[in-house]
């Protein structure tokens, strides 16, 4: 290796957590007491303090460093023989945040005098918060420290070289670990680094920023090997095939990153394997044979790739096999219980993916008793049904079940309600489940109850008090709303009743969920008065009501709810003025279309809310002008028609952001409503950021079309008709290259087409009738689609095809294909938009849990979410 490669090994080498850990003295972690037969040296004492004076203690864990003997204090240890400090243990025990900001971290300075300590073998400071500040260089000069732990101690700048020590001295190095620490400058020369350390035992690099996974190597020096961190970095590359030579290998960790191709046969020359963690990377094609070869295999944790094709016979002999999670890919054929037989230390089975699609056929036999005792089911878009699987019956440790989309069409039998789980996880979403739903279930601490889209029916069930997330939407479920939902179960964060028959009002203890966050209650038949419970609940952003027989106005205290970023209310019967909004700074859509509130819009909408990028006030009695302070907002979707306002059309209106290109994608990312495009009424759920629309029909609105319109070059659906509008269409409207769909219809418009439209080649859905218009009806590119005349009518100066008048002067009259062009196109139009949403899907948010196995499981909510 060169002088220069040396250099920046070293200087990759500062930031090792150098261990002699497999060699060691056992040492206790934290502030562990130890005893001390000696006293300690004075001149360490006073540098111990100097050390403490230099550092941040809020929480005052340093109390213990007084009186004469520092072998005493928390978190040193010295030498029983000569007295002499040699472990410095300042780690933060506490529960790590994952900033490192903890309210029991050490921050401020490493005092050099620390170089006082000539012995010390052991340092260690993670988990505190050093706030960036660069790793001190006199570090390096500690000569016999064989253990450097500085992992999530959020210390940064560039990496010093603080170690000046000879390639002899690598040979002791068992165990490096760099977790968190950003090696973006090493990416290129780490793995040359770690090769020099024949006597590596553990490496661990996760969240280093590297980008680079070499894929030769001229020789390995590290084959003690045995476990090997590479997470969370950016790898887009193959696996490496040197990889594959450690065959010591016991965990292996490549999980997010965006390793892609083929898993290859060599892998099963890693043997000794017993921790295999793939998950979240782009890897292809299926699972190979010689995953057999790993009978130590205890996880396997391939989910979040783009797998697929049979899982080989091999795999179902691994009976090691603790956790299994192979899920978020796409796997066909037959699984029978001949496939578990060997598999009886099962605890965690995870099979299925997000596709509503279903290639995966469960074969089970009835009368089936597994050989495991599962804690962790997660079976999701495969054939389970259609019977509800009655090899469950013995499974009595569960704590999570997700059947979601397994074709069940059944009722949950009784002895699965009297099983006496005490379940975290319950998912049976997306089937054709009937019946009852008792209130006997015990849930110890869940984030998801999903019930959804299935066939449940009589009153809504009520549980413990320590559900968090409760989704029942989409079902038959009737009768009123609980009135003691509030008190039964307060914990609720996510509350998912939508898509019901429920009747009723609105009970008042819904102000004691305190820590609601969404709440979906829309779709039912709820009536009478929206309550004043807002106060009591800070935390709440989406709140939809939409589509029920709630009555009359708006209650001001529904303005407290600074937190909120979607309000839905339309579809119902809400009567007067709309109460100043100023408190909904974060709000990201306004929806209160089909309703009948009267007034004028509020200026307050577009002062105060300056992320609304949707706002519907559809079908109501608004009336006086539109407010200028609107144009200020960077709405992509502006809906104010079939309402009584009057005026121009603001000259501003060009100032729309969310329209003009000027932002590459909206504030919105998630949100189900109603949007009128090409007069017909569509939902959108998972693409409705997608959609660029004003539509400011049927009103009373005068005056000219404003030049800036013309600048909205991201506008999909322009609908000005209905109103009393004059003047010539704008000459530049061909700048609106994204427009599909344009209504000016019956309004009092003049003059001629501007040629300029025929450059609108996306443009499908176009009604120009009962206008002024005059002249030759432009003729290329779309206009040679539209021949349905009566999108011209009512302008009897408009002559050429597709009218009779002057058709016979243009070019051969197009011909008319078999059924209507324009719906033809826009079926086309639709099937594409519901392909997209059903590959993109839709969740409204995730929440991770820890299970025994100390794995991060992320399922979603049943917000908008798809099977």
């Amino acid at each position: 290796m060169s002088h220069s490669s040396a250099s920046a090994s070293f200087q990759l080498v500062s930031l090792i957590i150098l261990s002699g850990i497999l060699s060691l003295e056992t040492i206790k972690l934290g502030f562990c007491s130890v005893d001390h037969n000696v006293r300690c040296i004075h001149i360490e004492r006073k540098a111990l303090l100097k050390l403490k004076q230099g550092l941040t203690d809020p929480s005052d864990r340093l109390s213990s460093w007084v009186g004469e003997d520092c072998c005493k204090w928390s978190g040193v240890g010295c030498n029983n023989i000569t007295g002499r400090v040699n472990r410095l243990d300042l780690r933060n025990c506490d529960e790590y945040d994952g900033d490192g900001a903890t309210e029991h971290a050490f921050g401020g300075e490493i005092n050099p005098s620390l170089l006082v300590l000539k012995d010390l073998v052991y340092l260690d400071l993670s988990m505190n918060n050093f706030g960036g500040v660069q790793l001190p260089s006199f570090i390096g000069s500690l000569e016999k420290l064989k253990y450097l732990n500085l992992s999530g101690a959020s210390f940064g700048g560039i990496i010093p070289q603080i170690l000046e020590i000879s390639q002899g001295c690598f040979i002791l190095i068992l165990y490096l670990n760099l977790e968190g620490v950003n090696l973006v400058k090493a990416t290129s020369y780490w793995l040359p680094i770690v090769n020099m350390l024949p006597s590596l035992v553990e490496l661990h690099l996760p969240f280093c920023g590297l980008s680079i996974l070499p894929l030769t190597l001229p020789s390995i020096n590290f084959t003690s090997l045995l476990v090997l961190d590479l997470s969370s970095n950016g790898f887009n590359s193959t696996i490496p095939p040197w990889l594959f030579n450690l065959t010591g290998l016991e965990m292996l960790d490549l999980t997010y990153n965006s390793l892609i191709g083929k898993l290859p046969d060599s892998l099963g020359y890693l043997k000794s394997l017993r921790y295999l963690h793939l998950s979240n990377n782009s890897f292809q094609g299926s699972i190979p044979k010689s995953i057999g070869n790993l009978t130590y295999l205890e996880e396997f944790d391939l989910r979040g790739n783009q797998m697929s094709g049979i899982i080989p016979e091999s795999l179902w002999e691994l009976s090691s096999l603790v956790s299994l999670d192979i899920c978020d890919n796409t796997w066909e054929g037959v699984i029978t219980e001949a496939h578990f037989a060997k598999l009886g230390g099962l605890r965690k089975v995870s099979i299925g993916n997000n596709s509503p699609n279903i290639s995966l056929v469960f074969n089970i036999s009835s009368d089936w008793i597994p050989p495991f005792k599962l804690r962790f089911l997660y079976i999701r878009s495969c054939q389970l049904g259609p019977k509800f699987p009655t090899w469950l019956r013995n499974q009595t440790e569960l704590t999570m079940v997700v059947l979601r989309n397994a074709r069940i069409s059944d009722t949950i039998p009784d002895w699965f309600w009297q099983l006496d789980l005490q379940i975290d996880i319950l998912d049976v979403a997306y089937n054709q489940l009937s019946g009852r739903v008792p209130n006997s279930l015990r849930f110890i601490y869940s984030y998801n109850v999903d019930l959804s889209s299935n066939r449940f029916e009589g009153p809504l069930p009520l549980w413990s008090s320590n559900i968090i997330l409760l989704c029942l939407r989409d079902n038959l479920f009737s009768g009123p709303i609980p009135h003691n939902i509030g008190q039964v179960m307060p914990n609720l964060t996510h509350l998912d009743i939508s898509r019901n028959s429920l009747s009723g009002n609105i009970p008042m203890s819904f102000g004691n969920l305190s820590q609601l966050e969404v709440m979906l209650i829309s779709d039912n038949n709820l009536s009478g008065e929206i309550p004043h419970f807002w106060n009591n609940i800070p935390s709440l952003y989406y709140v939809d009501m939409s589509n029920n027989s709630l009555s009359g106005t708006i209650p001001r205290s529904l303005g407290s709810l600074t937190s909120l970023n979607f309000l839905f209310l339309s579809s119902n019967n809400f009567s007067g003025e709309v109460p100043s909004l100023e408190n909904f700074f974060v709000m990201y859509i306004l929806d209160l279309g089909d309703n009948k509130f009267s007034g004028t819009i509020p200026a307050s909408i577009g002062e105060s809310m300056p992320f609304l990028s949707i706002l519907s006030l559809r079908s109501n009695s608004f009336t006086g002008s539109i407010p200028l302070q609107l144009c200020d907002l960077y709405l992509h979707i502006l809906d104010l028609s079939h309402n009584n306002l009057a005026g121009n059309i603001p000259h501003c209106i060009g100032n729309l952001s969310g329209l003009t290109g000027e932002y590459s994608e909206a504030y919105v990312d998630q949100g189900r409503m109603e949007v009128v495009l090409k007069g017909r009424v569509l939902e959108y759920s998972s693409t409705l950021n997608l959609v660029n629309s004003i539509d400011l029909s049927n009103n009373n609105l005068s005056g000219e079309i404003p030049e800036g319109l013309t600048s909205l070059i991201e506008l999909g659906t322009l609908n000005l008709s209905m109103n009393h509008l004059t003047g010539n269409i704008p000459a530049n409207i061909g700048n609106l290259g994204s427009i599909e769909t344009l209504d000016l219809s019956m309004n009092k418009l003049s003059g001629s087409i501007p040629q300029s439209m025929v450059s609108l080649t996306f443009l499908n859905h176009l009604n120009l009738s009962y206008n002024n218009l005059s002249g030759k009806i432009p003729t290329g590119n779309q206009f040679k689609t539209f021949v349905d005349p009566s999108i011209y009518e009512g302008n009897p100066g408009l002559s050429g095809c597709p009218l009779p008048t002057g058709c016979q002067d243009n070019e051969e009259a197009p011909q008319v294909p078999s059924g209507d062009g324009g719906d033809d196109d826009d079926s086309k139009l639709e099937k594409l938009q519901f392909v997209i949403s059903m590959v993109i899907g839709f969740c409204a948010g995730f929440w991770g849990f820890f299970w025994d196995f100390g794995h991060e499981e992320v399922l979603e909510t049943c917000l908008f979410s798809l099977p």
